[in-house]
């Protein structure tokens, strides 16, 4: 097998891997599945030679568990695949009506193509100082405006989200996930990450925290402050809040006694949002916006929203797919994630009996399925509810993700940009910790998936001129995350 991204890990590679049916190799895995964490627990493990297809280690590898993040690999396999590493996604700003001197008469569109990306933190020229207010697409839509010297629009502002549905979030994902950051919805415009950061302070321990500030500020957002402050280390807080609704629940316990302490939250409707923030910006700079911002969705609803011929004023690109993917499967970015698995339902094509007049996640689902069927992957095992794995009641098998492993690897067009997009385990991303100081640290590309009862961990190892493909999917443990990530890692040492 001839592999750029592989080429680079073997010559890292230096420890021995011992050979099929090894005993004490058997014997590891017996113990493992025998630790006292493991009581009532399930394990799904494959792992496979590329070189040769041959399974070297294997046990109850067809059994079907939640894969949390690793899910992850599947959809940006397949968006890699359908789409292309060089795909970028467009942000269109378009207006309808007519300009007449520096008057336009008409609306100011913000049309979306499901772009995860703009202004992104992770794609900010200096992340250390990002804030949302130093994005780059504001200044060049404001710009583009200016060209035609429109200093009136005798309008709204309006978000036209359309290509994607309005459920943004999974019917199968977990109430109490619902409001946090890390579940921001995927629609049709996003911005941001989707994400707000709360600033608080703390006073002695048993006071309520204060709220200082919401960055960026989100219209019509209402707190409702259960937190308190206790003489700990670290914060157990979260918000919950549904999407749409301006209503978010603060629960839990920070620090006391800290001038600053950060929350993360979703925006609970980015599109409208973006149509709000656009209308703000340019009456700051001096542009009048006679109208309200709104949303397709939003006039949809009230049965008025607008179907005139509208022309571009300019139009912003995301980064190439292949950096998307990177920063999907480096970060688990769930929202990018999502994102995709909807971007690959527009490729499907739509079942008018099913009403799919927009991109849904059920026909990403179902371009993702017959994909890799196409391929020759056995999907009967595969159960997608999101494509980042966040519902638990999305299902795989060791044996799956190991089968797709192994095309992308050696069948696929796009197999640098996909073992590129793995991060380093122990040095990089969400396995900065994992595997680090060991003789593993940097020569395993890892996707690490966890949630509550889930530990999973699925890439590749390589060893002088071969290379291995490895999948391992715990559910239902009864021990701390960390001992179960312990044994896991000392599991993988002695395999290798």
């Amino acid at each position: 097998m001839c592999n750029k991204s592989l080429a680079i890990i073997v010559t890292l590679f230096t420890c021995l891997l011992p050979p099929a049916g090894n005993a004490q190799t058997h014997q590891a895995i017996r113990q493992f599945v025998n630790h006292r964490s493991m009581k009532g627990a399930s394990l799904s493990l494959m792992i496979r030679d590329l070189n040769s297809g041959d399974t070297l280690y294997s046990y109850d590898a067809g059994r079907e568990l939640t894969p949390a993040s690793v899910l992850k690999l599947v959809t940006t396999a397949a968006a890699l695949e359908l789409l292309g590493s060089d795909y970028r996604f467009a942000t269109t700003l378009e207006y309808d009506g007519a300009i007449d001197g520096a008057d336009l008469t008409g609306n100011l569109y913000i049309r979306g193509s499901g772009d995860p990306t703009l202004g992104s933190s992770h794609f900010a020229p200096n992340r250390s100082s990002y804030t949302p207010d130093r994005n780059t697409f504001a200044p060049r839509w404001i710009a583009a405006l200016e060209e035609k010297g429109i200093r009136r629009i005798r309008g709204s502002v309006i978000a036209d989200e359309s290509i994607f549905d309005t459920e943004g979030v999974s019917p199968k994902w977990l109430y109490e996930d619902l409001g946090s950051y890390y579940a921001a919805g995927s629609y049709g415009l996003s911005v941001f990450d989707n994400t707000y950061r709360l600033l608080l302070t703390t006073g002695p321990a048993g006071q309520k925290p204060a709220i200082v500030s919401c960055q960026p500020q989100v219209r019509s957002l209402r707190f409702h402050n259960y937190l308190t402050s206790a003489p700990v280390a670290t914060d157990s807080a979260y918000i919950v809040g549904a999407p749409f609704s301006a209503d978010r629940y603060l629960y839990g316990v920070l620090p006391a006694n800290r001038k600053q302490v950060q929350l993360r939250g979703d925006i609970p409707d980015p599109p409208l949002f973006l149509a709000q923030y656009m209308h703000d910006r340019l009456r700051q700079a001096g542009i009048t916006v006679e109208g309200q911002a709104a949303s397709f969705r939003l006039l949809e609803e009230e049965g008025n929203s607008p179907r005139t011929k509208r022309r571009t004023l300019a139009t912003t690109y995301s980064p190439a797919l292949r950096s998307i993917v990177r920063i999907t499967n480096e970060r688990s970015h769930n929202l990018y994630a999502d994102a995709l698995l909807k971007t690959i339902g527009v490729t499907y094509t739509p079942q008018p009996a099913r009403g799919e007049a927009v991109s849904t996640a059920g026909r990403g689902v179902r371009a993702v399925r017959s994909h890799w069927q196409s391929k020759g992957l056995d999907v009967s095992s595969l159960r997608m509810f999101d494509g980042s794995g966040l519902a638990a009641a999305s299902k795989t098998t060791a044996s799956f993700i190991c089968e797709l492993l192994v095309y992308m690897a050696s069948g696929s067009d796009e197999s640098d940009a996909f073992i590129a997009s793995l991060p380093r385990a122990g040095q990089e991303g969400s396995v900065s910790s994992f595997l680090r100081n060991t003789h593993l640290e940097g020569k395993a590309l890892i996707k690490s998936g966890g949630m509550s009862s889930v530990r999973a961990y699925a890439g590749y190892i390589a060893k002088g001129n071969r290379q291995y493909a490895l999948a391992i999917i715990v559910n239902n443990y009864s021990s701390p995350a960390t001992e179960i990530t312990g044994e896991i890692e000392a599991l993988l040492l002695t395999l290798f």
